[in-house]
């Protein structure tokens, strides 16, 4: 009875573990795999949710003719994100990562969480590039005025407060701050129609906005000195 109790056990263990891949480490397991050597080249790597997932899907030629390599995974909090860091980022050994996350937290996709511990997850990332050598860009939460996957949210507040502590954060440890927020922000304080159809992802016209954005913040980055 003993013996069958303890084999009960670590069946349970052994299942709990495989049940689910929460931070969804498999999703880029192969390609990460496949990733050849820079010989020389800069490389960058995007880490974000679906606004990274989406974007190499609405402008690929962005990320071949620049090196990039995207590594977002749509749906995504900060905490899953930095579950998978290690694998999807570091072990790439990029120059630079530019990181985009926290607008899931605010919409709460693995319920509610304080701004503070999804600030303290984009700081563990942040710290851990650093500590292995690499760049890091800080990107602004996007506009968003309402989700329509979360209608009872409002997060505009959330957003602008989770903006001013990457800010303040970045400014006080030398990393690069990118602030998408300002050149995209509508009267409303979301994403204007003409650069999101939803309201929160951008079209390709909002990416176009982000890419000039984007490439002046990597320059700046690979000349600091983090």
């Amino acid at each position: 009875m003993k013996n069958n109790l303890i084999l009960l056990f670590f069946l349970f263990v052994a299942a709990s573990a495989t049940a689910q891949d929460w931070p969804n480490i498999k999703r880029y397991e192969q390609a990460n795999s496949q990733v050849a050597p820079a010989n020389g080249k800069k490389t960058v790597v995007y880490m974000g949710d679906s606004i990274t997932d989406f974007w190499i899907n609405n402008d690929s030629t962005f990320f071949k003719s620049n090196n990039y390599i995207d590594r977002g995974i749509s749906g995504q909090t900060t905490g899953q994100m930095l579950v998978r860091f290690r694998e999807d980022v570091i072990n790439l050994k990029p120059d630079v990562v530019v990181i985009l996350a926290g607008i899931n937290d605010i919409a709460e996709n693995n319920g509610p969480s304080k701004l503070e511990d999804v600030m303290g997850n984009i700081m563990s990332m942040a710290e851990l590039a650093k500590a292995n050598h690499i760049k890091v860009v800080l990107s602004s939460v996007l506009p968003a005025a309402a989700f329509p996957w979360r209608p009872a949210i409002d997060p505009k507040e959330k957003v602008k407060a989770l903006n001013d502590m990457l800010k303040a954060y970045a400014a006080k440890n030398n990393f690069v701050y990118l602030d998408y927020f300002t050149a995209m922000v509508d009267e409303n304080r979301g994403l204007p129609k003409t650069l999101s159809k939803d309201g929160v992802h951008p079209t390709l016209e909002g990416y176009k906005v982000m890419e000039p954005l984007a490439q002046k913040a990597i320059g700046q980055a690979l000349k600091t000195k983090q």
